[in-house]
């Protein structure tokens, strides 16, 4: 099987499985436990967040900056939404004082659009800023949207449907410029582990299994000079943002219940793979078992130019050149309309190859309606339904390009000659 869904989930690796069935065999210790066996969990817990800010501070192949560890709290979480949830929420009901209005864009995941929403019910102002035909936010529309009265502006890293590099440090800019008191929360679910994270925002929000982790864990980094203050005793400052889940006070008050130790493990396991690049063993001369973020740009790369030589009336939604810049696309991700397709058919029919693709958000999948994202781009109803989404990962080959390229051909190639569009 080829699995080109990357962006709705990844297969763990053998050895996140193996970390977490050893930890639930034989270090199943409450990390709250005083005795030698609590000891070792919470070791493991530290020894996984320290994982994972390597993973978030690392230079990748193709560009990166520095990301200083040392300014950031690593809280973990049950996955990316609750990692939205917490941030936006908390960020709501700490600064709701200061201000009443939240910008986000209209191209955020479900996680963030449906939270906002909410307290949009509750009396928040939301300004949804719109985005250009390859995704990238109206400059001038946020800067206008963005006052005194911000408490958040929340904007994703990478878009999950078709790639795009937003602009976080230029938002950062604006907020400064424009006196907003908020903060700036960032989904970086689809950027986390594949490119440097922005130093910029002061929330950000990831996810275990888009890096080859386990379902169920996810992070929010904190940075501790804005967003790191904690009535439950943390060591930051800045903004207090209460606990989005009460109780026993784990996570130094933020996130209580007993921590998912195993879970967490095999996410810091993850993170340190991805921190190395795809080499299973750090300084291991033997190199990666796992494809580098430099060849899944260059297999991105081949993809495209074979589709578009092999297939007529083709039309790319993503962002053409691959890298980390802002309104470069992110190397992992390839959204390609086919026109007078149904990109539905095109999936299943792609599936009896064994190949597995997506036509969009697999958070917004089993709901009515086409992607939310693709419209905001300014694409037509009869585009939006020929498009297909194709997302690489370390587990995938170069060699698995042509195999795709020839049963894409040949399924665009019998649709159309069908007439089968309606």
């Amino acid at each position: 099987m080829i699995y080109l869904d990357n962006s709705a989930t990844t297969r763990q690796y053998d050895e996140v499985t193996d970390a977490m069935v050893r930890a639930m065999r034989e270090d199943y210790g409450n990390p709250s436990s005083l005795y030698q066996m609590g000891v070792d969990a919470e070791k493991a817990i530290k020894a996984a967040r320290r994982q994972v800010l390597a993973a978030a501070g690392r230079c990748s192949s193709i560009s990166g900056k520095a990301f200083a560890a040392s300014d950031w709290d690593v809280v973990f979480t049950s996955g990316g939404t609750e990692a939205d949830n917490m941030a936006i929420f908390g960020t709501a009901k700490a600064l709701h004082r200061r201000g009443n209005r939240i910008v986000t864009t209209a191209v955020e995941h479900p996680a963030v659009l449906e939270c906002v929403k909410r307290l949009e019910d509750e009396g928040f102002e939301v300004i949804r800023v719109g985005v250009d035909a390859r995704c990238y936010p109206d400059m001038d529309q946020l800067a206008a949207a963005v006052d005194e009265q911000t408490i958040l502006v929340s904007i994703m890293h990478v878009n999950n449907e078709v790639g795009t590099v937003m602009p976080i440090s230029d938002v950062k800019d604006i907020m400064r410029k424009k006196g907003a008191p908020g903060l700036l929360h960032c989904d970086a679910v689809q950027s986390f582990g594949k490119m440097p994270l922005p130093e910029e925002a002061d929330l950000i929000s990831v996810s275990g299994h888009k890096i080859h982790g386990p379902k169920g864990s996810g992070v929010l980094l904190m940075n501790r000079n804005t967003a790191g203050a904690s009535a439950g005793g943390g060591s930051g400052k800045g903004v207090s943002i209460p606990a989005f889940i009460v109780g026993g006070g784990q996570e130094s008050g933020r996130r209580s219940g007993t921590e998912n130790v195993p879970a967490i493990i095999g996410l810091g396991r993850a993170a340190q793979i991805a921190a190395d690049d795809g080499e299973v063993n750090a300084g291991d001369e033997d190199g990666g078992a796992y494809l580098s973020m430099a060849e899944i740009a260059q297999m991105r790369t081949a993809l495209l130019e074979g589709l578009c030589s092999q297939i007529e009336d083709i039309e790319l939604n993503s962002p053409q050149e691959a890298g980390t810049a802002p309104g470069q696309c992110c190397p992992s991700v390839l959204n390609v309309n086919f026109k007078n397709t149904r990109g539905e058919v095109i999936l299943h029919t792609l599936e009896q190859e064994e190949i597995c693709v997506s036509t969009g958000s697999a958070c917004s999948s089993n709901k009515k309606g086409q992607s939310h994202v693709l419209a905001a781009m300014g694409r037509s109803d009869k585009d939006i339904e020929g498009a297909i989404r194709f997302s690489l990962g370390r587990l995938n080959s170069p060699e698995e390009v042509d195999t795709v390229v020839k049963a894409v051909a040949a399924a665009v190639a019998r649709f159309r000659r069908l007439g089968s569009f309606r």
